[in-house]
This record gives C-alpha cells, sequence and structure tokens, in this order.
C-alpha cells in the first residue's frame, strides 16, 4: 500500500475522449485522483456528482480532478454525458494502474466476495508525491471532505 510522502505511480491511460492521459501532464500542479468502482452506479454517480459541483473550488486550489475506474471508454463517455462531468475519467481494463495504487483488492458484497476497486482517493502534490490518501471513503460527503482538507 502506498503511503503519504511515496512518489506517486506514473501513469498513461486513455480517457473519456479516447486521449492519452499521463501524471506527468500535471507536472507542476495537485492532482486530485479518485478511483470508483463502476460507472452509472448509485454511488458512483453520488461520487462523480459531488466532485462535478465543486470543481471550481478545486480549480480555486489549482487541483486537477481525475475519476478512473476498469470501465470502457465508451461506459466513461456515456456517464460523463449523462451526469454533465467536467472533469476527465480515465480507463484502465488492465487494472495495472489501480494495482500500482493498491486500490484492486478483495471486497465482500451481498456475501459474496470478488476482486474489484475500492473506493479510494489520492491527493498528489505539484512534486509527484502523494500528499493525502482516503481509503475505503463513503461516496456521498467525500468531494467536501477532500476539498477542505484542500483548503485548510
Amino acid at each position: 500500500m502506498l503511503k503519504i510522502g511515496d512518489k506517486a505511480p506514473d501513469f498513461t491511460l486513455k480517457s473519456d475522449d479516447g486521449k492519452e492521459v499521463s501524471l506527468k501532464d500535471f507536472k507542476g500542479k495537485r492532482v486530485l485522483l479518485y478511483f470508483y468502482p463502476k460507472a452509472s452506479t448509485p454511488g458512483c454517480t453520488i461520487e462523480a456528482c459531488e466532485f462535478r459541483d465543486l470543481k471550481p473550488k478545486f480549480d480555486k486550489e489549482d487541483a486537477v480532478v481525475l475519476g478512473v475506474s476498469a470501465d470502457p471508454e465508451k461506459s466513461l463517455k456515456n456517464f460523463k454525458t449523462k451526469q454533465k462531468l467536467n472533469f476527465p475519467l480515465l480507463s484502465d481494463p488492465t487494472h495495472k494502474m489501480i494495482e500500482s495504487y493498491g486500490v484492486w483488492r478483495m471486497k465482500k458484497f451481498m456475501g459474496r466476495s470478488f476482486k474489484g476497486i475500492v473506493r479510494s482517493t489520492f491527493l498528489i502534490g505539484p512534486d509527484g508525491k502523494i500528499e493525502e490518501i482516503w481509503d475505503e471513503v463513503k461516496a456521498k460527503g467525500h468531494a467536501g471532505e477532500v476539498l477542505s482538507k484542500l483548503s485548510a
């Protein structure tokens, strides 16, 4: 598991618009990387819409918001369009990048165990090091919690 102060694993993933996005594209900026289990599900929709609504405040803090899931690009594009999201969604169908951040883990749901994305968020500083980690977060209210930490 990554810790605060660790160098954030670099990545290059396709976004909802089909373009490649890399962590190095945001050198010198703070990056808010949030991982969510599946596009267009209730919890993920709540979380994404809260980040959407607070994005102007994240912009004021000079923080880039990026959402990451294992969904295919087409699902991300549909989710972004339907929810009018104003930040990139990144697709990692191989789970390679998701695993490098340690959020592909065993989960339990309705008595069933399976591997999946544990809802987590990483704040990466302008120097590429992890400033904060939120692990196993609840969707509702999480974006506000992250913003509070950023503006503290």
